[in-house]
């Protein structure tokens, strides 16, 4: 299970535009490429299903959010708490998403999509706000992802939509390598 993680670094008591649209945006890319979504501390209430419900109501983005809630009806949108001591199993290892990873937990996107292919569950953070994922974050998470690979900030949306893509064009490709070494 591949999971995309909006962590929320704006506002943990009231829900603002900037939630919505980071939302909405959010869905259609975790749908397209097969990716389940998580919001982590937003403050809302009640089942997944209820809540995507609520949210396509306040967009046009997506289908007016048709695709968050193919998501919800899928089990594969989820409502999370901030972190004690860390995240649900169920969703793997936690990935911290940064420009500037740590170097002894860093791990490259071919990394990520071998140990998806091989079964592996990851759960990626991206933080929303201006300053990112809180540092507490980075002590928990396993791994540590630059998704450029080059040190590269990219905005938050630009993000959403990166790590995806990378992480299921190295999968599509490294099975097409696999499936060429059987013949």
């Amino acid at each position: 299970m591949l999971t995309l993680a909006l962590y929320n670094s704006y506002d943990r008591r009231k829900l603002h535009e900037a939630h919505l649209r980071a939302v909405a945006r959010a869905a259609p890319v975790a749908y397209a490429y097969g990716f389940h979504l998580a919001l982590v501390g937003f403050p809302l209430k009640g089942r997944p299903v209820d809540v995507a419900g609520e949210i396509s109501g306040h967009t046009t983005i997506g289908g007016s959010g048709r695709y968050l809630l193919e998501l919800a009806e899928g089990n594969r949108f989820h409502l999370l708490d901030f972190p004690g001591r860390g995240f649900p199993s169920q969703f793997g290892r936690v990935i911290a998403t940064t420009r500037k990873p740590r170097k002894d937990r860093a791990i490259t996107p071919l990394e990520v999509s071998r140990r998806a292919l091989a079964g592996e569950s990851f759960l990626f953070l991206v933080g929303l706000g201006r300053h990112g994922l809180p540092k507490e974050i980075f002590k928990i998470a396993h791994h540590h992802l630059d998704v450029t690979g080059r040190g590269v900030s990219l905005e938050t949306c630009t993000a959403i939509g990166a790590i995806p893509v990378r992480i299921i064009t190295f999968m599509e490709a490294l099975k097409w390598t696999m499936a060429g070494k059987k013949t």
